[in-house]
């Protein structure tokens, strides 16, 4: 039997229904009569439901079997909360009726300012996409208050909504100022789950109360970076309307707006606010308040004293942001892991007084699944590998793991023998990281890497790592995105190795590649373009100047070779995104060549191609 999917799409007056039915048929080889039975109809959801199950790359390639499959997998697509981006423009709005003939749910406008065009993309968003959305993502736009109330208004069905950095909303104070437009608006968004107004310089009490107020059911609210002021009592009693300040946000009007939701509230982002550590003691003594997730980013004056309290207060945190809070140890780590045994997500990055010393205690947080770590300088990661090792005879259930710029950090070995659910580990810019602690040390041979569930692994500017290493340790055939930018000592052999061993590899970058160096041997002579080598400088996105200078007796080759980018896809059958941008090797030639071989890879960054000089270029 053969199996034939008969797509029934019609050409003509297509609508939503129409763009899902479709049969599968049974077809006989030697049919024997022309009654030949048939199987029943493969209903659209059962494919949809299949096809969720594919990662994004095979979505992709199944949505070209035929229109109809096509619809499917934009179903799975819906149905996984897939944010499509809008440019703001006339070009999109036929894009917008088709994304609402498909019911789409999720969608963020880019480029939006007070325009005719804009209000007419607007318009078309209410129109065709207004009953469906749920998610609508209108961060760093310029609508006008009039536009905004007419989309919000055609929108009610929202859970989540995005106004960072829409400042145009709130520079006149009148948003929402009549109370029957805020009524209708209350309606509209009575529904409303999750807010962001981080990043909003003109927000006010009186602005904030009059928009929070239509948010009965709020349960997450994001205020990062916005410009709070603090009183010297942050826990004195209520206040009324007539408090509320017409010009700035304080923090005194944003605790009775907690109290008063306490009991719906779970989710709070107060990081870049300048948070004291007395305020944090307030907020988290708000009787019935029980947060899940808390963000403190760039809170530079919290105490571990605070952090402390705020454990024993709220211990049913499971998602804790404390990145670059400079004044915080071990003692917050300490209260961390004894106060807060729920924790899924922990981010520690940037909090350069932790040590190994109490990296043991977070072998008490039996549930995390996240941790980051990075820039953290005095943390070596064994101690913490051995202490997240074994929870209750099984291993830890730690999934993803961030060192990266972690100077100290020399061996990886701990990490893969003790959690070995890992699948995100990011290493990246540790430039201590040798061969030997990449392969271990006292093995008789080396070994491959033993995280079976690994997916993620980035490398990147890990500058003592040689192809000694990468050969032998990168035999990762589950792995799915891998970095190898910035490593000046692998060579195209130990590329072409790397690609066989992890051959499911779909997001490959290389890119900002040093020129490689050979050795020349007695007796030999320069080429003539190498006879006068000149120092070679590539500037980092992190601005760090990272320079190879010519070395006396050795020529500078261009790196990776050409051929070596099209054996790579070769042996990587799913590469779909190759980043080789400021390779000097590369030529745009090859590049296309590359692309005809492989039409499947559908993103390759290629910029300053054939080691075009940056300063010209730029």
């Amino acid at each position: 039997m053969k199996l034939r999917i008969q797509d029934e799409l019609e050409a003509s007056a297509l609508v939503p229904s129409d763009l899902l039915c479709y049969q599968l048929e049974k077809v006989p080889e030697a049919p024997t009569s022309t009654n030949s039975p048939q199987c029943p109809f493969f209903f659209p959801q059962m494919l949809t439901y299949i096809l969720s199950f594919l990662p994004l790359s095979d979505q992709k390639e199944a949505s070209l079997v035929s229109r109809a499959w096509c619809c499917a997998a934009q179903n799975a697509l819906r149905e996984a909360n897939v944010r499509y981006n809008i440019p703001v423009s006339s070009a999109s709005l036929p894009t917008i009726k088709s994304l609402g003939l498909r019911g789409i749910c999720c969608i963020s406008l880019t480029n939006l300012d007070g325009s005719p065009a804009s209000h007419q993309v607007l318009q078309s968003v209410a129109y065709h996409l207004g009953l469906y959305l749920q998610s609508l993502c209108l961060g760093g736009g310029s609508p006008t208050e009039a536009s905004f109330v007419a989309l919000i208004l055609g929108c009610p069905a929202l859970r989540f909504l995005d106004l960072s950095g829409c400042d145009s909303l709130f520079t006149s104070g009148m948003l929402l100022a009549q109370p029957k437009t805020a009524q209708w608006v209350q309606q509209a968004l009575s529904g409303l789950r999750e807010l962001n107004l981080a990043s909003l310089q003109d927000l006010t009490d009186l602005s904030f109360n009059r928009l929070s107020s239509c948010v009965p059911s709020l349960e997450r609210l994001a205020l990062a970076y916005c410009h709070l002021t603090f009183e010297p009592d942050p826990a004195r009693g209520s206040i009324g309307p007539q408090d509320s300040s017409p010009s700035q946000l304080s923090f005194h009007n944003l605790l009775q707006f907690v109290k008063e939701q306490a009991g719906r509230l779970h989710a709070l982002g107060l990081s870049g606010t300048g948070l004291p550590p007395e305020a944090l003691q307030a907020l988290g003594q708000v009787a019935g308040l029980q947060l899940q997730e808390l963000s403190l980013h760039s809170c530079r004056d919290l105490s571990t004293e605070a952090v402390a309290a705020l454990c024993h207060q709220q211990p049913g945190l499971t998602s804790l942001d404390l990145r670059g809070c400079s004044e915080l140890a071990d003692g917050a780590l300490l209260a961390v892991s004894r106060g807060l045994r729920r924790l899924w997500h922990l981010s520690l990055r940037k909090l350069q007084q932790l040590t190994d010393a109490r990296c043991s205690a977070l072998g008490g947080l039996r549930e995390l699944h996240s941790l980051d770590m990075a820039e953290c300088c005095l943390v070596r990661g064994r101690e913490l590998a051995q202490a997240l090792g074994l929870v209750c005879g099984a291993p830890h259930p730690l999934a993803s793991l961030s060192l990266a710029y972690c100077s100290s950090l020399k061996t990886v070995q701990a990490i893969c023998t003790y959690l070995t659910h890992l699948s995100v580990p990011r290493l990246a810019w540790c430039k201590e990281l040798r061969d030997r602690g990449l392969l271990g040390l006292g093995q008789p041979s080396p070994a491959p890497l033993t995280l079976q569930t690994l997916q993620d692994l980035d490398l990147t500017a890990c500058s003592k790592l040689t192809d000694a290493s990468l050969t032998k340790v990168l035999q990762v055939p589950q792995l799915r995105r891998l970095s190898l930018s910035l490593l000046p000592a692998l060579t195209d052999k130990g590329l072409l190795a790397a690609a066989r061993g992890c051959p499911s590899v779909e997001r490959l970058v290389l890119s900002l590649q040093p020129p490689q160096r050979r050795r020349l041997g007695p007796g030999s002579r320069l080429p003539a373009e190498a006879a006068a080598p000149q120092p070679v400088q590539v500037q980092s996105a992190r601005g760090a100047g990272l320079g190879w200078g010519p070395v006396q007796g050795q020529a500078l080759t261009q790196w990776p070779p050409c051929g070596t980018l099209g054996s790579t896809g070769q042996a990587c059958k799913q590469l779909r995104m190759v980043g080789v941008a400021m390779c000097p090797g590369i030529s745009m030639a090859s590049i296309r060549r590359f692309q005809a071989q492989l039409p499947e890879v559908t993103c390759v960054q290629s910029r300053f191609m054939g080691g075009a000089e940056l300063t010209l270029t730029l």
